[in-house]
């Protein structure tokens, strides 16, 4: 443990280890497995390198899980943070305000899409969606069409843990367990053309996704509150990239059918796929838009939804039952998180980080194309931006998935250690999503590892 830590956070890593083990239980982990691994605990980081306990170095190949964008221990973000805890480190934002806070809300609604001028609060990208849900569905109560409170979501849809997020999300092995706690949902497919069974390219196959959304919509518009997608790219669900056009004509449906598009751009935004909000590459203006993960740098847990001032003023009637917005966090617009993420936009701005990000992306999908692709075992590379997921499968010429029970795509990330690398799958897809800072050598060193892993479990 790095000797400059105060007295009450050091401890050794065999301590660590057994201290773990006794009482710290691990989101989305097996943890009987856990227990009886030797667990890798991280001590500390710098750039995009993560050191643990014993002095081992790691390339953050999923930036901390999706979250880092310009590098651990940024100075300009760290200095932010400094001066802020100067002045306050929380106030509560029920009936008071606060001076960062205010300062990124206005910042927020100017780099947003379209007239996404509102923004509320909370702590983490499920309590962002949760918030457009309940936004959604009582704007339509205050406007007197009270059938509207059903809502759309795509088939392999994940938009966080919180219920109204599970319910709206549609990954089985994550959801089912909870299903009798959820409210229904309708469900249309997603366009996963590379097992598409009805088209063998991606316009057909996003035609087809469509159409699906179409009938239902002829059929159910009037009832529906809202649809809520993950623009160009489903996260959680092995990477999945929307081809070109599907967004734009799902927001051409929603239109049609008076029905709020809410954007989960958790995931998607601040510069994951190339630009600052994924939505925008398709000139997309979603009604509500939540936003977390990149948002603070990777620093402190912050989100928010956006939303219009048509939709706002809504909620401004003088009857409270109605007009009054029932939901908040103790930590909403936390004025440290705050500090960190006018920091982060600052940065964006000061090193030109969506101009120079364009030939990293280039690079990467180079070495993708020329170290992964060739692989026996690579399906499919899907790539966005800094998005990747790579999915393997046991036969390549019949896309033959591998046996769930063989765990392939831990394995690979587990072996991934070795040199020097941390990864996370989603299944038996591999997930490469580096912070943006991360330099064209440290991708070479990225790809490289990914391909020895690969291959050591795949072709043993």
């Amino acid at each position: 443990m790095a000797p400059n830590l105060p007295p009450f956070l050091q401890a050794d890593h065999d301590l660590l280890v057994s201290l773990d083990r006794q009482h710290v239980w691990h989101p989305f982990t097996a943890m009987k497995r856990w227990t009886a691994s030797d667990p890798l605990l991280i001590a500390s980081a710098d750039g995009v390198w993560l050191e643990d306990t014993q002095g081992n170095r790691y390339i953050d190949g999923v930036s901390s899980l999706w979250v880092n964008v310009h590098g651990h221990r940024h100075p300009l973000i760290d200095e932010a943070l400094a001066a802020q805890i100067g002045r306050i480190a929380h106030s509560t934002l029920l009936g008071l305000g606060n001076v960062p806070s205010v300062l990124l809300a206005a910042r927020l609604a100017k780099l947003a899409p379209g007239h996404l001028n509102k923004v509320f609060y909370s702590d983490n990208g499920s309590t962002a969606v949760e918030v457009a849900l309940k936004l959604a569905y009582q704007y339509w109560q205050i406007q007197g069409k009270t059938e509207k409170k059903e809502f759309v979501a795509l088939a392999n849809a994940y938009h966080g843990d919180t219920l109204g997020s599970v319910s709206v999300g549609g990954i089985p092995l994550f959801h089912e367990i909870f299903r009798p706690l959820l409210f229904p949902v309708h469900r249309v497919p997603t366009p996963y053309w590379y097992r598409c069974e009805q088209a063998q390219e991606p316009a057909a196959c996003r035609d087809i996704c469509l159409n699906a959304l179409s009938d239902l919509l002829e059929q159910r518009g009037d009832r529906i509150a809202a649809m809520v997608i993950e623009p160009l790219v489903q996260g959680a669900a092995g990477m999945l990239v929307q081809p070109e056009g599907y967004l734009a004509g799902v927001e051409k449906l929603c239109r049609k059918h008076q029905i709020l598009l809410i954007c989960d751009e958790v995931a998607t935004g601040f510069g994951r796929t190339g630009t600052m909000f994924a939505s925008q590459q398709e000139s997309v203006t979603p009604d509500l838009m939540a936003i977390a993960k990149g948002l603070t740098g990777g620093y402190l847990p912050v989100a928010a939804t956006l939303t219009t001032d048509e939709i706002f003023q809504a909620f401004t009637s003088d009857d409270p039952k109605l007009a009054t917005f029932f939901h908040g966090h103790t930590y909403t617009g936390n004025p440290l998180g705050c500090a960190a993420a006018l920091a982060t936009l600052e940065v964006f701005e000061k090193e030109n980080t969506l101009s120079r990000l364009q030939t990293k992306i280039q690079k990467l999908s180079t070495l993708l194309d020329d170290k992964i692709r060739p692989l026996d075992h690579c399906g499919e590379i899907r790539q966005r931006g800094f998005m990747v997921g790579i999915e393997l499968v046991h036969d390549r010429a019949t896309k033959k998935p591998y046996d769930p029970a063989l765990l392939v795509g831990q394995r690979v990330c587990q072996d991934i250690r070795r040199h020097g690398v941390i990864l996370r799958p989603l299944g038996d897809v591999i997930v490469l999503m580096p912070p943006l800072a991360i330099s064209e050598t440290e991708l070479e060193i990225l790809v490289e590892a990914t391909k020895k892993s690969i291959l050591a479990i795949t072709e043993p």
